[in-house]
């Protein structure tokens, strides 16, 4: 018969209640601010319900009514350095925050709201109602509140998005010899998430000090908990992972207070991080001033029955029953904290001259509609004064080198100049350079900032993300095929690409990630594509694509300097390629959205990039054909040079298109589209596209072969330019 012995987790998992003698530890002073702003936060947010009713907020009004408790009971004590991050139902977290670093976290409750914490409920409330005052200039709303300076890092629409980037800024703090901590706020309903479980993997394997906040409100929009998990109790998550957990009653502040001092001592003591689950309850529907109730889902008995252990209620209750305060200074409390927020109204709207006892939003705060593009971007000043070489004018001293060899070695460069700069990825610190040499030597010279990832693109993308957007680090992040994306596509499309719009157009995110084209090496469909088109087509992103190592110097040189992220394409074929580079010179960078003429040429345009230049001009070769070559370099719709591609078609007036992958993702569809609308009135016939097939490519050899363009397709649709010169 089997020997069985029950196996036990490594950290412990606790439920904290507290007892009368906690109250009456407790100082009046941290009971007193609890207090001011829990009643601060309830007004706002009935303030919000009450304009949402009038149609005055656009988009949904996600009240946290109900939910406060967990927020300032784990924040009241933090540093303004420490942060916090949270989800589309959020104000409660932001406010706390924010009200925390503007008071210190100390309340005088005779004289609740000062001229700073006015600002803070007049500013969030404006930028909940899309207005140019608010934090991220009315471009946030809701959902996505940051205020760096209080440690706000911004709330977040899509569920358990936070969680990486909260990783990434303790992972930042860590490193930068801080004790500081973060604290990631999700929901039930995220703690199942793919992106919230990679994070806690993550940080426990690197001892980050984040704490993963569960706010455990039964109810994801109408499905209740124990319909989507075997164990209600969340917070049990931490034991896969071997982080200690938490799990208070969320409605009683000083019990998530007492458990968050614990967390604390935890994470910054260099324990790594921390779970603590809070049960509260959401008192009105997932969006807008009615009760779930009224929706069906939820019984009236069962809304009273939490409605009676309000947190308000509660510690209203406590600190009568010690003597620190009459039923009259409760009401004085929440009096001044609703005139506080009846003056903020006030400042943002104002009668509606059509429409008689309606408000409307005071029409001069309304953001120019001229800012919605605003910051899309950086305004590049970070490039000026920076010395430029473009290889094709060069005519000094060559040395030879290996196009993968000079990926490592100018990634090699930067780090030893910018201590900024962490690389991460799966494999990067292995077999002497990742799985291609990429980065061969590095992890050597550079062992605490070549950091080998587990398989998840989720995570340590997110993870970078967030590190970026400290502001402290510059992270280089590895996808080893482009195709793993789609993996991490919430944090590289709606978090890195959207994050410096999304939170006011402010705040730079200096980020690299490389990833390589492996079309015709057999790979099969799902690790072959080219991810061109989609970055293109995706907001924030800027684009490089290097055709040669000399180019690859001077465009990851400037990528490491720009204060946007960038994606750097590179292709399998070239890095075996044997190439010529200025001798001794690894600190230029390529002159900014510089195109480059591989061939001058009068009869027809050819635009590519990566290794398909090179089939370009052996089929320009091939053919006789009189064309020019452009190799574009910058692909992004922001940094293309369309000076060099304007003047050139002016002179050919036809255009071919080439790219090697396939047709339905191609950078080429939107290319084509923008030069016919720019450059109409030069073309004599239809422009000409040379892609790949329609399917991804196959394992077959052959099929691999058919799905994809080299010199013989080019050929091909330089024979098609060439029958329609003929026709002119």
């Amino acid at each position: 018969m089997s020997k069985q012995r029950r196996l036990e987790t490594l950290q412990p998992w606790v439920e904290l209640t507290t007892t009368a003698a906690d109250w009456k530890a407790a100082d009046p002073a941290l009971l007193a601010t609890m207090l001011g702003e829990l009643h601060l936060i309830r007004a706002f947010e009935e303030t919000v319900l009450e304009l949402a009713s009038e149609s005055l907020v656009h988009g949904p009004a996600h009240s946290s009514i109900g939910q406060e408790g967990g927020a300032v009971g784990s924040i009241v004590g933090m540093r303004s350095s420490d942060a916090v991050n949270g989800s589309h139902r959020g104000h409660h977290q932001f406010l706390a925050k924010a009200i925390t670093h503007v008071s210190q976290g100390n309340l005088d409750l005779g004289a609740l709201v000062t001229a700073p914490i006015q600002t803070v409920l007049q500013r969030t409330l404006a930028e909940i109602l899309g207005l140019a005052q608010g934090y991220c200039a009315g471009r946030g709303g809701s959902m996505h509140l940051q205020w760096f300076e209080a440690g706000a890092l911004g709330t977040n629409a899509i569920v358990g998005g936070g969680a990486p980037l909260a990783a990434g800024n303790a992972w930042a703090q860590k490193r930068s010899g801080t004790s500081d901590i973060t604290v990631n706020y999700f929901g039930d309903g995220a703690s199942q998430i793919g992106s919230v479980l990679e994070s806690m993997n993550l940080a426990a394997a690197w001892k980050l000090p984040v704490c993963f906040f569960i706010e455990n409100n039964i109810y994801a929009v109408a499905t209740k908990i124990e319909e989507s998990v075997a164990d209600t109790r969340l917070s049990v998550r931490g034991q896969g992972f071997s982080i200690p957990s938490w799990r208070v009653d969320g409605m009683d502040p000083l019990a998530v207070h007492l458990a968050m001092q614990q967390a604390e001592e935890v994470m910054r003591s260099g324990g790594g991080p921390a779970i603590i689950e809070a049960e509260v309850y959401r008192f009105f529907h997932q969006n807008g001033p009615y009760p779930g109730s009224a929706f069906g889902y939820r019984t009236k008995e069962e809304e009273a029955e939490w409605r009676a252990r309000d947190p308000l209620l509660r510690i209203a209750k406590e600190m009568i029953a010690l003597g620190l305060i009459d039923q009259a200074g409760v009401d004085s409390v929440r009096e001044q904290a609703q005139s506080a927020m009846t003056l903020a109204v006030g400042e943002l709207t104002e009668a509606d001259p059509e429409s008689s006892g309606k408000r409307r939003i005071r029409t001069e705060l309304w953001p120019d509609p001229s800012f919605v593009d605003v910051g899309l971007r950086g305004d590049l000043s970070e490039l000026e004064g920076a010395r430029t070489l473009d290889p094709l004018d060069y005519t000094g001293e060559l040395e030879k080198t290996k196009f993968v060899d000079a990926v490592a070695a100018v990634m090699g460069r930067r780090m030893d100049e910018d201590d900024r700069i962490v690389i991460m990825g799966e494999d990067v610190h292995r077999l002497s350079g990742g799985t291609n040499g990429a980065t061969k030597g590095l992890s050597k010279q550079y062992p605490d900032r070549v950091l080998g990832t587990p398989i998840s693109e989720n995570a340590f993308a997110g993870l970078a993300g967030g590190m970026a957007l400290d502001g402290r680090y510059r992270p280089v992040i590895e996808f080893m095929y482009p195709d793993f994306m789609w993996v991490a596509a919430d944090q590289v499309f709606n978090q890195i690409g959207k994050a410096r719009h999304m939170f006011g157009g402010v705040n730079p995110v200096p980020l690299v990630l490389r990833t390589k084209v492996a079309m015709g090496s057999g790979y099969g469909s799902q690790h072959l594509m080219d991810p061109a088109g989609i970055f293109a087509t995706s907001p924030g992103w800027r684009i490089i694509a290097p055709s040669t190592a000399a180019d690859y110097i001077g465009l990851m040189n400037t990528a490491l300097t720009l204060e946007d992220p960038v994606l750097v394409i590179e292709h399998v074929d070239l890095y075996g390629q044997p190439e010529e580079i200025p001798a001794g010179d690894l600190d230029y960078q390529l002159p900014f959205g510089k195109a480059g003429i591989r061939r001058v040429g009068n009869d027809v345009t050819v635009i590519s990039y990566l290794s398909m230049v090179r089939h370009c001009l052996e089929a320009v070769e091939q053919t006789g054909l009189d064309a020019e070559v452009v190799d574009l370099r910058w692909l992004d719709r922001a940094s293309l040079d369309w000076d060099t591609i304007g003047e050139s078609i002016r002179k050919t007036n036809s255009v071919l298109i080439v790219e090697q992958g396939a047709r339905g993702t191609s950078y080429g569809g939107w290319l084509a589209d923008e030069i016919q609308r720019r450059f109409f009135d030069w073309l004599d016939q239809p422009i000409e596209r040379v892609t790949g097939s329609e399917a991804s490519p196959s394992i077959s050899k052959v099929l691999e072969r058919a799905a994809i363009a080299r010199t013989e397709e080019v050929v091909a649709g330089l024979e098609r330019i060439r029958a329609g010169l003929g026709q002119r």
